[in-house]
């Protein structure tokens, strides 16, 4: 398929997201953590395939040189790309190369689709990382974009000012100036993370102004704990293209998360900005990103379990009755379909009363329940590891309480429709039904 007639074809969505998963992503911290260092061969090809399914249709990879071991899976990735061609159109995997002719050499070796190109523009980075007057970045930049499109008519190309948001504005327009003619987008990548929203407002108007022929694209670090806030504020000044990761890791704090990004949009109705992307996997895209890391969904990525996970007394009381009491947004829609109540000290009577009986089947009135949440609260501080809530609640009500368990016929437990399940407490109690919407969890 000749990708030079697919970009000209494409028609580009309000909101075209650029994930940098295997480029960015790889410099996380979070790898070296765990011992992992890398994505496998089979990573990335199972990262690139969710990344397609999901919508994407621009992916940032490493440039070639980087290692050798980057340049062999450039191949497997364009593969696993192209196995999807059918079912999901061209995806456009562009590399990240510096402004020097080594990196767009490798790039244009393993037939990327489009080059994001780059050079330091603040005084930092000129003073400390290249050594270049930004007289000489702007013309050394043309040269090779020159002869990038005498060459290569159909490349995709971006030029980025890196550290743009410690670049004086005008500095960056010095160099800007002499490109705009060359390149399908201009990137303002907040390197170190120093944005504000008021600032990137601002800059993404000022650039919109100067250079309306030019989509404009966006790189947010969270050093700040902005990345999210200032990629939605980009977004809804006009910038087309923002740069994201699965679960937003990256370099130190990392990037903008994706699935946060499009929830956000998606809460502010932003409707337009959604166009083709399969929001109902953002969970389950997450859930395989995290084991990826090792780790589980992180607490902070709004589309996460942890996000309807309730543990104190009275929002459990009130979630049994009603979820919207604690849950103010749809995030079945993202994919989160269930929510947990955690057994543990600061549960309530109604939730040991609701487990005890519509769960594990006891036989109990509300009185004994009170007596005993009121002896579980007592021991629990004291539970031991390899204990569960649910395990010492159940022996309280056996062994301490007496209580039996009712023996409803099967077609009777089948027709009622639980909606709280423990999972621990499956193997002292018996089979229970799978839950509809909300699990009981006691987490070790």
């Amino acid at each position: 398929m000749n990708r030079q007639f697919c970009f000209q074809a494409y028609r580009p969505r309000r909101l075209e997201i650029i994930d940098t998963t295997l480029r960015e992503g790889q410099q996380s911290s979070l790898l070296h953590d765990h011992h992992k260092y890398f994505f496998t061969p089979a990573d990335k090809q199972e990262i690139t395939r969710a990344l397609i399914l999901y919508g994407v249709k621009f992916i940032e990879l490493f440039a070639p040189n980087v290692s050798a071991r980057e340049q062999a899976d450039w191949e497997l990735i364009k593969a696993t790309r192209n196995e999807l061609i059918t079912q999901k159109g061209y995806t456009f995997l562009l590399a990240h190369v510096r402004a020097h002719p080594q990196d767009v050499e490798a790039a244009l070796r393993v037939g990327a689709d489009g080059l994001n190109m780059y050079i330091g523009t603040s005084d930092v980075a000129r003073s400390y990382s290249h050594g270049k007057t930004l007289e000489e970045i702007g013309k050394q930049a043309r040269q090779l974009i020159e002869d990038i499109r005498r060459n290569h008519p159909g490349l995709i190309i971006r030029f980025s000012g890196e550290d743009a948001f410690r670049t004086r504005e005008e500095d960056l327009f010095r160099v800007y100036d002499q490109l705009q003619d060359l390149v399908d987008r201009f990137g303002t990548p907040d390197t170190v993370g120093v944005a504000t929203p008021a600032l990137v407002a601002q800059r993404v108007r000022a650039l919109r102004q100067r250079y309306p022929d030019v989509a404009l694209e966006g790189h947010f670090h969270d050093d700040r704990g902005f990345s999210l806030i200032n990629a939605l504020e980009a977004v809804k000044s006009g910038m087309q293209y923002i740069q994201t990761t699965l679960l937003g890791i990256g370099e130190r704090s990392g990037i903008t998360s994706m699935t946060a990004l499009l929830f956000n949009l998606y809460i502010d109705r932003e409707y337009d900005c959604l166009e083709g992307y399969h929001l109902r996997g953002s969970y389950p895209i997450n859930v395989m990103m995290a084991d990826k890391l090792r780790k589980l969904v992180p607490s902070k990525e709004p589309v996460s379990l942890t996000n309807r996970t309730h543990a104190a007394g009275v929002h459990q009381k009130a979630m049994l009755n009603h979820s919207a009491t604690y849950e103010a947004f749809p995030l079945d829609q993202f994919g989160v379909t269930e929510s947990e109540i955690l057994l543990g000290p600061l549960s309530g009577w109604n939730v040991v009363h609701y487990f005890l009986r519509e769960i594990c089947g006891f036989a109990l009135d509300e009185a004994t329940a009170r007596q005993i949440t009121a002896l579980f609260k007592q021991r629990v501080y004291d539970l031991q590891p390899g204990t569960s809530p649910a395990a010492m609640l159940i022996d309280i009500a056996r062994n301490e309480f007496g209580l039996q368990t009712v023996n409803v016929p099967e077609e009777f437990r089948r027709a009622v429709k639980q909606n709280l399940t423990d999972t621990s407490a499956q193997a002292e109690v018996g089979e229970v039904s799978h839950a509809s919407g909300v699990i009981l969890r006691s987490r070790r």
